[in-house]
């Protein structure tokens, strides 16, 4: 019965690495067993799951909305960018 416990349950620092995994990669079957497992038990490892969720979520948000502002200033009117080539040429 121990040695089905040790199998069937995992410590915490084993959990969080599993949750980074299942959050970033996606994890196995038998790891989501053994995770729910142990989430269930364990408020810790559960609360971090949830904030390494909302951590992704808002770091994916940061990188999309930098890039839309990033793309908007390269979009310039053209009747803009046709008078720097005019001053340009002409200077």
């Amino acid at each position: 019965m121990k040695k089905l416990m040790n199998i069937l349950m995992l410590s915490c620092k084993k959990a969080t690495e599993l949750i980074d995994k299942k959050i970033h990669f996606g994890i196995s079957r038998q790891e989501k067993v053994k995770l729910h497992m142990h989430t269930m038990m364990c408020n810790a490892c559960r609360n971090y799951e949830k904030q390494g969720y909302l951590m992704d979520d808002a770091m994916k948000k940061s990188v999309n909305e930098q890039e839309t502002a990033n793309n908007k200033r390269l979009d310039l009117p053209r009747d803009f960018l046709d008078r720097v080539i005019h001053n340009i040429e002409n200077n």
